[in-house]
């Protein structure tokens, strides 16, 4: 034996033959064989560990673990939409038919109503009215609706009948404006000049 282990052999020793001395007692007087082994081996100036030294290399760090399923491995920025909504595509007019503000205009030229022109083309599609007219303009007058084509023209001024005049895609509305009736079939003159 060397020197060096002499004095880890002496501590071995002692705690084994510190619990075989105890005469069957089974509570432990001292600390366990294992604690007092490796205090005492710390404790040994000839068998301490040298300390680190600084320039160590250091462990690599692992990479990240990839999420479980279906989970991009990367987050990816949020897509961000839009605050307002896409432009709303109407129908196109029919070839050949007069658009609202031709119509409009010819009116003012006869010297007819039609002040506080508001052209609502947005209200024929789906988050207006829904009618799917092509094109609207609302007058104090009357509202001028064009549709794709005459037989769409032709249902609404079903459903307005008495308030409204159709004269090919072209619808004459009278509900909002409450055109007196003597003044409607001036309106209606105009329009059959223009179709």
């Amino acid at each position: 034996m060397t020197r060096r282990s002499l004095p880890l052999v002496a501590v071995l020793v002692v705690a084994l033959g510190g619990g075989c001395s105890r005469g069957g007692d089974d509570r432990p007087e001292a600390a366990p064989p294992s604690t007092a082994v490796s205090t005492a081996v710390a404790a040994s100036p000839t068998t301490a560990t040298p300390p680190a030294s600084p320039a160590a290399p250091k462990s690599p760090v692992a990479p990240p673990v990839p999420p479980a399923g279906d989970a991009p491995a990367v987050q990816e920025p949020t897509e961000r939409r839009p605050s307002s909504a896409p432009p709303v595509v109407l129908p196109r007019r029919p070839a050949g038919a007069p658009g609202a503000r031709q119509v409009v205009d010819a009116f003012r030229a006869a010297g007819l109503k039609v002040g506080n022109p508001r052209d609502r083309s947005v209200d024929c599609g789906p988050d207006g009215l829904g009618l799917g007219c092509s094109e609207l303009i609302a007058t104090d007058g009357v509202t001028v609706y064009v549709f794709p084509d005459p037989t769409s023209a032709g249902e609404i001024a079903e459903i307005w009948a008495g308030q409204s005049y159709r004269r090919g895609a072209v619808v004459l509305n009278y509900l909002e404006a409450r055109t007196p009736a003597t003044d409607r079939s001036r309106y209606e003159k105009v329009l059959t000049t223009l179709t």
